[in-house]
């Protein structure tokens, strides 16, 4: 995805942050929403990863509200970041592919953050996909509470620092 592109993006989602009824922000923070924070755009960390194919194993993930969800381990891939190795693991929902992951950026929302990466092609061993940080987004619960958000997984906690994506938001 080209910086234009992105960048249209992130301005569609100010415009339903700050307009939509459904929002995460509530009315009183809509009113005084002045966008989401971002990194810049980084064409390095949009990446197209080889997948190792996993069993497909369930993960019991918890979720910031106490609920238990399940999912399904889809495969592993790894990458560097700034010349540093980091791996992680992209978990298959019925509602398509999850990515979720905290790393160790200054100024991000601590409880982790989302992707929701795009299969590029398949086969019983390996998956291609295109994993771009810079599309990384902050779950509902970093906005209030009322959210139930799952909890990354002990298996994407990276020591490495991914400058890309959402910024921690504003306080509430």
């Amino acid at each position: 995805m080209n910086d234009a592109d992105l960048i249209a993006l992130r301005r569609q989602k100010d415009q339903f942050f700050k307009t939509s009824p459904h929002s995460p922000l509530t009315p009183e923070q809509q009113d005084a929403f002045q966008g989401i924070r971002f990194f810049a755009p980084n064409p390095a960390l949009d990446l197209v990863v080889d997948v190792e194919r996993l069993p497909g194993d369930a993960v019991t993930v918890q979720t910031t509200s106490g609920e238990v969800r399940q999912y399904q381990r889809y495969g592993r891939f790894t990458f560097t970041v700034d010349g540093e190795n980091a791996a992680l693991t992209v978990y298959e929902t019925p509602h398509g592919f999850f990515l979720p992951f905290t790393d160790a950026a200054e100024d991000i929302y601590g409880g982790g953050r989302y992707l929701e990466p795009e299969l590029l092609n398949e086969s019983p061993d390996r998956a291609r996909f295109e994993v771009n940080f810079n599309l990384a987004y902050n779950p509902y619960c970093a906005y209030g509470p009322g959210w139930s958000c799952p909890l990354v997984p002990l298996e994407n906690r990276l020591k490495v620092a991914i400058r890309a994506g959402e910024k921690q938001p504003e306080e509430r």
